[in-house]
């Protein structure tokens, strides 16, 4: 016979008192060939930015649509030509063209990761659900303050331009 607790006025058996972290779910291969197959295609655009040049004339990259409509620079403005001098190896030519990008890929190559280990069924932190309330719209407004700074053509912000 199974040992019984009680809950309050509730008898209850003795192993529902315990928590237990749920398994987590074995998936099929589909969401394992999908995180695969992203991975692939994240790594294969990796190569394809860090060997041709988006700053060279004939880019087959496209140019900023907010750039070309406004005239002005947008958060993300670099990011492309940033990433291409990241993956070559110049670190200070990133940072000058985008001081976001080494967080933006971190967090590209940390939500794909998350979404490969969940997809064999290993268990991952939740960081989004760990996060302060207050994180993501300090994000979202730190993108923007960013977004009109790096547009005062008075020194020293005008150095935060691509």
């Amino acid at each position: 016979m199974r040992a019984r607790g009680s809950v309050g006025d509730v008898q209850v058996p003795a192993d529902t008192l315990i928590s237990r972290t749920p398994e987590p779910p074995v998936l099929g291969w589909q969401q394992r060939a999908g995180a695969i197959a992203s991975g692939c295609a994240l790594a294969a655009g990796a190569v394809l930015v860090a060997v041709h040049d988006p700053a060279a004339a004939g880019s087959r990259f496209p140019a900023c649509v907010f750039r070309s409509v406004t005239g002005l620079w947008c958060p993300g403005c670099g990011l492309t030509r940033a990433t291409h001098h990241l993956l070559n190896g110049d670190v200070a030519a990133t940072i000058s063209l985008n001081v976001f990008t080494p967080f933006v890929l971190f967090a590209i190559v940390m939500a794909w990761w998350v979404w490969l280990r969940r997809s064999f069924g290993h268990p991952t932190r939740n960081l989004v659900d760990r996060a302060p309330r207050w994180f993501g719209p300090s994000l979202l407004a730190l993108f923007i303050v960013y977004g009109v700074v790096r547009n005062i053509p008075i020194a020293p912000f005008s150095s935060l331009a691509p």
